[in-house]
């Protein structure tokens, strides 16, 4: 079974993560090298976005590719995806410590 790709609803998904970001289509831009009008062309569904567009505008709005292809990401995605960045870099005992809490808490989170 073939699915097409519905390019509107991927480009209104953009519009919807970058308005949520609070940035411009100008910003958006500049964030992933490519022109303000490329950026309205997309949104619009109008013009077919390459492979490394997709990644750059994922990575600048931090939506996963899924998200973009299939709106199936969710709110707990980015609740976690905005917790591991938060990690990155951090000392690597602390990290274990702050997990090992995390994972205490969410054990018992039906006793809450």
């Amino acid at each position: 079974m073939q699915k097409d790709i519905d390019y509107k609803a991927m480009g209104s998904r953009i519009r919807a993560a970058r308005k949520k970001k609070g940035i411009t289509q100008d910003k958006l831009g500049e964030l992933c090298a490519i022109s303000t009008a490329h950026i309205g062309h997309i949104e619009r569904g109008t013009r077919i976005p390459s492979a490394d567009t997709l990644f750059r505008l994922s990575g600048a709005l931090d939506i996963s590719l899924d998200y973009l292809f299939f709106d199936s990401q969710t709110e707990t995605d980015n609740i976690l995806k905005s917790i591991s960045a938060q990690l990155a870099g951090k000392d690597g005992e602390k990290v274990k410590i702050f997990l090992s809490t995390v994972k205490a808490l969410a054990d018992k989170i039906d006793e809450l």
